[in-house]
């Protein structure tokens, strides 16, 4: 049998066309839930951070970090495994990243009787995760047409019905398997094989293959261009399965976004808390030029907002500020997320302030103004013990 991948919204008997289906043919069913216990296992990720990653906008920080695009490669490499299988039947919305090239997956929404703007406007409170997900891979609602094979309304077919129309369309020539879809498989499966490796070296480029071969496009802006192509050339010919390499420039390259390697040994989720605007964009622009990661918000407020939805490494921390101050956000920083080391930098502490911050949990405290390099070293300190940490939580 052929690979079916089945959609349904929160509305449908999808979940029992599925496990009929599943039992009419003797199909294995993949969930998406079933794909990132894979995923998190594989690569030491949480479960709630990989389910953000991949179902919800991208974060504050992944400009520098690129972690929804590499979670994304790791879940293709997983979805390419189980294609070189027969008789699957995907359940959820990894079935999206499957391409159209691999063409005896048939693709299928079940879906309600509600309109698509209907739809969105009922079900956005639960099915937030389908709307960013199409939305973030094609720029499209999920319920559009275009996305699928077959759309089955299950509010005018029934569930017998519905399996028994696609079994018929399991067994018509355009769904079949044939060298060529094959062939498209193995393509993705080295596609996503490059896309992983680039990423985990830092570089995030668009990445297609085709029988060994593979084309990169650079789609931000860089000046040197000859040393990244060389680069990039460098780590790929160096992978099993790739022939040779082409490396051209995207649709976007000539425009004003930049071409960011990300630097594994560079801090890039730091959190700037200072109500002095001026004083700490400044400080945010002059990080960023030694390549790391900055955010800025100006109150204790917003910093603790902030870190309910968002995961920094290290917070620089202002102690004097209206309503919220730096000793409380310090102290509710370290009781709710513990691993984030806090730098203080304030204008107006005084020993027994100092004193306090060491007590709460600070990694360190300094004064304004601050020699940058001395901000720096602290920062380099404070990012080895949290990489020192996490290298014991993995063994």
């Amino acid at each position: 049998m052929s690979i079916v991948s089945i959609t349904s919204g929160i509305f449908t008997n999808g979940k029992h066309v599925v496990e009929k289906l599943a039992s009419e043919t003797g199909g294995r069913i993949v969930r998406d839930s079933d794909l990132i216990e894979i995923l998190c296992r594989r690569h030491n990720i949480k479960t709630d951070k990989a389910e953000r990653l991949l179902w919800g906008k991208p974060l504050v920080f992944n400009q520098f970090t690129h972690e929804k695009e590499r979670t994304f490669a790791y879940m293709k490499s997983i979805i390419a495994e189980f294609l070189k299988e027969d008789n699957i039947i995907f359940h959820g919305l990894m079935g999206h990243l499957i391409p159209p090239e691999v063409s005896h997956v048939l693709k299928i929404l079940v879906i309600t009787e509600l309109n698509e703007k209907e739809a969105e406007k009922k079900t956005r409170p639960w099915d937030e995760e389908a709307i960013s997900l199409t939305g973030y891979l094609f720029k499209k609602g999920p319920w559009d047409s275009s996305l699928f094979d077959i759309l089955i309304p299950s509010y005018k077919v029934d569930m017998e019905s519905a399996v028994r129309l696609i079994m018929e369309n399991l067994l018509k020539d355009a769904v079949k398997e044939t060298a060529a879809s094959r062939e498209a498989v193995e393509d993705f499966t080295l596609a996503a094989r490059v896309e992983t490796i680039l990423l985990e070296n830092g570089h995030d480029v668009i990445v297609s293959a085709d029988d060994g071969f593979v084309k990169l496009k650079i789609d931000k802006n860089f000046l040197m261009l000859s040393r990244l192509q060389d680069e990039l050339k460098s780590i790929i010919l160096k992978i099993p399965g790739v022939k040779d390499v082409e490396v051209g420039v995207g649709k976007n390259f000539y425009k004003a976004d930049a071409y960011r390697r990300f630097d594994f040994d560079v801090p890039s989720k730091i959190l700037l808390v200072d109500d002095e605007r001026v004083f700490v964009q400044t400080l945010s622009e002059r990080l960023r030029m030694r390549n790391v990661g900055t955010h800025v918000v100006y109150d204790g407020g917003e910093a603790l907002d902030f870190i309910k939805g968002e995961e920094p490494e290290i917070i620089i921390l202002d102690l004097k500020m209206p309503e919220v101050d730096g000793f409380e956000v310090l102290r509710r920083v370290k009781h709710t997320n513990p691993d984030i080391e806090v730098i203080v930098l304030t204008g107006h502490g005084s020993e027994k302030d100092e004193k306090l911050c060491m007590e709460l949990g600070a990694f360190a405290f300094l004064q304004k103004p601050v020699n940058i390099e001395i901000l720096n070293e602290s920062i380099k300190n404070a990012y080895d013990k949290i990489k020192s940490k996490r290298g014991k939580d993995a063994s």
